[in-house]
This record gives structure tokens, C-alpha cells and sequence, in this order.
């Protein structure tokens, strides 16, 4: 008598949809409960557990058939002084921008990644990203850099073999620049610890990014806390 009274139980469980269902409070993923993710099919999330973090994860996602589905992950790296709401980020403060951005375009030291379609800018000895207020060109990649641009105030990106080997610039204060608020923020690899105000992934990671995303399907990144008023799920 036992056999049947088993089988029966079973039968109501999956009925009522008790058997294996997730706890009532499993939040949905994360791109789901964003406030934006930009309106295209694929995103970076960089997510931080509070402001003065300097470490976090980094996830990408893509949207199929109405629904988002990461498809990949990484230990990630933030700014040596922590993250800072991006509307208000001043240069120079060593904190990563938070916010949603695009991504304008990959560039690297080293040839893209195979199966990269993504525009992909190789560096060469002329590239520069200026970061100087005074410049024209502020927050801008110069090749070869123009006077007006001044080489204390800009990163000679061949110099750093390691961070930039491969990237992708993120869309911070880039389309309208406001002078002050910051330049030159990338998706780029590790290098010895926390960046400048960068994201950072280690070289995998990077490359794996790099073959991934896609122009036609917009992607964006959206940086930020696991709570507070730099959340990440506020932008």
C-alpha cells in the first residue's frame, strides 16, 4: 500500500507545482528588474555590493524568444577609490561611473578576439585618449595627438600592454563631453589591482566579450550597487 499512496503524493505536488519550485522570494534575473537596459538584445551588468567596493561581477546577457538568459560571467574589478553616481563623477577621483551606457566601439593592443564583429580599433604608437579639459578632443581617441592636447593629460595606449590589450569603450560622458566629469572609462582586462575608474575582467573574459557582442543587437552596460542610490537596478 505504500507504493500507491507515494505515487499519489507526487501527483499532487506537481499538480500544485510544490515539487522543486523555486522560493516564493528567488528574485527574477537581474536585467528584469532594471529600470532600462538600454532597448537592444544584449547587455553588460557590472554590479558592485556598495560604493566602496572595489571588486564585484560582471555578467553578460542576450534576449531570445522574450526572455534574458546570461550567458556568461566574470570576477570584476572597479575603481581603487569604489564607484560613484555617474551624473555627478568628477575626473580624477579614481571612482568607476555608474549608470547605463553604450558601447561605441572595441579596440586592443592585440588583434580582436576570433569572431569578433564588433568595430575593432587596433592601437598603435600615435594612439592617444585625451583627457585633457582644455582640448577639443577631450575624451577622445587622437591618433596622432594634436597639440592642443597636452601628453600629461591624455594615456598613451600602447603603454599599457596588459589593460589594453583588449577593451570596449564605454559611452560615459562620451556623445555631449562635460568637461570635469571624467574620461577615457573602458571594459578592459585586469591589470595589477583596481583601475582607475575602469571596469576590469580578466583576459578570458575579455576575449570571450569581444567575440560575443554584436552592433545589430545595441548593447549596452549598466554599472552599478547591489542597493542604495546607486543601484544598478535604477538604470
Amino acid at each position: 500500500m505504500r507504493r500507491p499512496l507515494l505515487t499519489l503524493a507526487v501527483l499532487l505536488a506537481l499538480a500544485t507545482g510544490s515539487l522543486g519550485a523555486a522560493p516564493a522570494d528567488t528574485p527574477p534575473p537581474l536585467p528584469y528588474r532594471l529600470a532600462d537596459t538600454g532597448g537592444g538584445s544584449q547587455l553588460i551588468t557590472a554590479e558592485a555590493p556598495d560604493t566602496g567596493s572595489t571588486t564585484g561581477t560582471v555578467a553578460w546577457w542576450e534576449r531570445r524568444g522574450g526572455r534574458w538568459v546570461e550567458k556568461g560571467s566574470a570576477p570584476a574589478r572597479f575603481g581603487a577609490n569604489g564607484l560613484a553616481e555617474g551624473a555627478s563623477r568628477e575626473q580624477g577621483t579614481s571612482t568607476t561611473p555608474t549608470g547605463l551606457y553604450d558601447l561605441p566601439y572595441a579596440f586592443g593592443i592585440e588583434d580582436a578576439p576570433v569572431g569578433t564583429r564588433y568595430p575593432y580599433r587596433k592601437v598603435n604608437d600615435d594612439s592617444w585618449w585625451c583627457q585633457d579639459n582644455a582640448s577639443r578632443a577631450y575624451n577622445r581617441w587622437v591618433e596622432p595627438r594634436p597639440d592642443h592636447c597636452r601628453a600629461d593629460e591624455a594615456e598613451h595606449l600602447v603603454t599599457y600592454g596588459t589593460q589594453y590589450a583588449r577593451a570596449l569603450v564605454i559611452g560615459f560622458n562620451y556623445d555631449r563631453p562635460v568637461r570635469g566629469r571624467g574620461a577615457g572609462i573602458f571594459l578592459h582586462v585586469n591589470g595589477r589591482g583596481a583601475t582607475a575608474g575602469c571596469v576590469s575582467v580578466p583576459a578570458e573574459a575579455m576575449a570571450e566579450i569581444l567575440a560575443w557582442v554584436r552592433p545589430e543587437r545595441r548593447p549596452h552596460i549598466a554599472v552599478g550597487t547591489s542597493s542604495g542610490p546607486t543601484a544598478i537596478t535604477r538604470y
